[in-house]
């Protein structure tokens, strides 16, 4: 299995429990830059991250986290509004 640094561009982003949680925008530094497009309802406008720390590995064209789905998503951090 890869590790972060392989991560790329539209790769899907997958939890633990094999649910998809993302796509992958770009890196930025440490942390997944997902697409505005996989953001919940209301959330649209901005994009929000997943942290190196929950990587669990690269697989093919899957990011696969350490935490399920549903539990990877209370984790995200939202995008800073200036």
């Amino acid at each position: 299995m890869a590790g972060f640094e392989d991560i790329r561009e539209h790769m899907e982003v997958i939890g633990a429990d094999g649910v998809h949680v993302g796509t992958v925008d770009h890196l930025d530094g440490d942390r997944i830059k997902l697409t505005k497009k996989d953001s919940a309802a209301g959330h649209q406008d901005h994009h929000h991250y997943i942290s190196r720390g929950l990587v669990a590995g690269v697989e093919g064209d899957e990011v696969r986290l350490s935490a399920n789905g549903d539990v990877a998503v209370t984790f995200e951090e939202e995008e800073n509004q200036a």
